[in-house]
């Protein structure tokens, strides 16, 4: 296996903290300044800081400095390739499940 990361490992790892997916999910809202995305977070605002640098650099999210504040935003079709990614291989499981039903369902009429 490939010792590389590529944009869809690093949406996975992006996506694999509930701090961070909680942060996607307010900001599928809107866009908010980093205090306000940080409120509801028992964490220092330095740590907190760091769950958005991961996001931003994945390309989940995007932030921008306005005046004294850094607001974030959602990249909404940053997420099309990991949504891609699962459809795929929902279809290929399902395929999968299909046969071996096939295969049951034969080997259950061979036997009666």
């Amino acid at each position: 296996m490939p010792n590389y990361q590529n944009t869809l490992d690093l949406a996975f790892h992006a996506l694999s903290d509930p701090t961070r997916r909680a942060v996607v999910s307010r900001l599928v809202e809107g866009e908010l300044p980093v205090t306000a995305l940080a409120e509801p977070f028992d964490m220092a605002l330095p740590s907190f800081t760091q769950h958005l640098k991961v996001l931003e650099d994945c390309g989940l999210i995007a932030s921008e400095k306005r005046g004294r504040s850094r607001w974030c935003r959602l990249v909404p079709h940053r997420f099309d390739e990991a949504a891609e990614w699962m459809m795929a291989e929902r279809e290929r499981w399902s395929a999968r499940l299909d046969r071996l039903e096939a295969y049951l369902n034969n080997n259950q009429k061979g036997e009666s």
